[in-house]
């Protein structure tokens, strides 16, 4: 079975990501903005769960400021009841959420104090999925990052990093090939190396290809193949490029017709798909308007 899910924001409902500047982020600014996140968030699953979608990625932006030095409020206990009740809401109905950190955040760069930040956004992240009590299934997608010159000692600097994340952020890490650095075949290697779920990014693999002669269902047989029971579904990202735009540069809305072709060579898989495009929750209805089956259980379109 296919699942599909978009990221962040919903285009018709209050943003979830609300933020401020640094020098005006004191203690009770982060807090309320937290609040109105949250109930953003909650607004949008509820959105979700009407609609009949289960997959849906939290903004990392939901804590203000969440892994920075600045943030020393003690926001899972303030905000506890708040976390609880999304975190019932997510489970009780079967959802499935991840977050992803956003370009800044390199674990295997050569500055120490940027693989640092890194390291410290990450166990913000499994923080907040914590706080919702939420099993490592719903996973934090991250790059490998940056070359700098020397694709195996970048390589080797990651999963050095990676070996020293807790152990909480290490069950809910999965890495994904990107449309620059690393392709699929040197992410899928790095995923074996140390024991983590890889995600197969579509978009991605079209940019920066790899596996010659290999169609992207043989790779994303073996990307889910890194996945345990533990890890949950398999998840893969799909989009287009925006033409005109750089390459690279994800989509306006989906295109039904590449997608109707992709979706024919993974339909008998069981995968969440997550549909990275920038009108969010609407490719995801136009997808279902032509194939209605996808749609989750309880959704008005059913």
């Amino acid at each position: 079975m296919i699942r599909l899910g978009y990221a962040c924001i919903n285009t018709q409902l209050p943003s979830p990501n609300r933020t401020c500047r640094l020098r005006n982020a004191s203690p009770e600014r982060i807090i309320e903005l937290a609040r109105c996140n949250l109930e953003a968030l909650y607004e949008i699953l509820q959105w979700n769960l009407d609609h009949g979608v289960q997959v849906f990625r939290i903004s990392s932006e939901t804590i203000p400021f969440g892994s920075h030095e600045i943030n020393r409020v003690d926001w899972p206990e303030i905000l506890g009841p708040r976390l609880d009740r999304i975190g019932a809401f997510i489970r009780e109905n079967g959802m499935r959420v991840s977050m992803h950190p956003g370009q800044y955040t390199v674990l295997n760069s050569p500055k120490q104090r940027v693989a640092d930040n890194a390291a410290a956004e990450l166990v913000y992240h499994d923080r907040l999925l914590e706080g919702f009590g939420l099993d490592a299934r719903h996973k934090i997608v991250l790059h490998v990052g940056g070359v700098y010159g020397d694709r195996e000692a970048a390589a080797r600097r990651f999963t050095d990093a990676h070996a020293r994340l807790p152990e909480p952020v290490k069950r809910r890490l999965i890495i994904e090939n990107d449309e620059k650095n690393f392709t699929a075949e040197a992410v899928l290697a790095i995923a074996g190396e140390v024991s983590i779920p890889m995600v197969f990014d579509a978009f991605h693999h079209a940019c920066l290809p790899s596996f010659e002669g290999r169609s992207p269902r043989w790779i994303i047989e073996r990307a889910a193949a890194t996945w345990s029971a533990e890890d949950g579904r398999p998840k893969i990202h799909y989009s287009d490029q925006w033409v005109g735009k750089h390459a690279g540069a994800h989509s306006e809305s989906i295109d039904l017709k590449a997608f109707r072709r992709f979706y024919e060579t993974i339909r008998d898989m069981d995968l969440d798909v997550m549909l990275e495009v920038k009108d969010k929750e609407r490719s995801v209805l136009a997808v279902y308007d032509e194939r209605p089956e996808l749609a989750g259980e309880g959704s008005a379109r059913t």
